[in-house]
């Protein structure tokens, strides 16, 4: 439908802007050519009306889903250092101090994992929650990426192990 009205709009300005200097080739005399006509648009047809339903009870929001297995989630933090500087460092910095390479483009600036205080305040379960879903699953910046499909569950283990050691938590 959009076409068809761009063609008609495109139709009417040259139709309007024509004149006799239409730039056409001259018709001998006693010849006549066919006007040129833009295709008709299609009939409009109306949506059908909705079946009346009665509104949907209100629902208390649900709480935010849990991806967090329960029990230890802390790993081996070697394997873990070996992830961070492959997965991490490049936002959060080869010593998890928010300082990447990237860090200056983003907004707001990746986490300082040294941050004794900022880290002791956040449990295991929120870390795997981040690292997994991403940062918008905790309501925190989309621009923490989610790495559950990349990192499999032992590896987001042996991050937060390694996330434990940067901040002595």
């Amino acid at each position: 439908m959009t076409r068809a009205l761009a063609a008609l709009l495109v139709a009417a300005l040259f139709g309007a802007c024509g004149g006799e200097k239409s730039g056409a080739p001259p018709v001998p005399s006693g010849q006549t050519v066919a006007p040129a006509t833009a295709p008709a648009p299609a009939p409009a047809t109306a949506p059908a009306p909705a079946p009346a339903t009665a509104p949907a009870p209100a629902l208390a929001p649900a709480p935010p889903a849990t991806t967090a297995p329960a029990g230890n989630l802390r790993g081996n933090a070697e394997a873990g250092k070996a992830l961070y500087a492959q997965y991490c460092a490049t936002c959060h910095g080869a010593g998890g101090k928010g300082d990447g390479p990237i860090s200056g483009t983003l907004n707001p600036r990746p986490a300082n994992h040294t941050d004794h205080v900022f880290m002791g305040s956040l449990s295991d379960e929120h870390l795997y929650q981040v690292i997994s879903k991403g940062g918008a699953s905790v309501g925190k910046s989309a621009m923490m990426a989610p790495w559950g499909g990349v990192i499999n569950d032992q590896g987001i283990r042996d991050l937060i192990a390694f996330l434990r050691e940067l901040s002595s938590t």
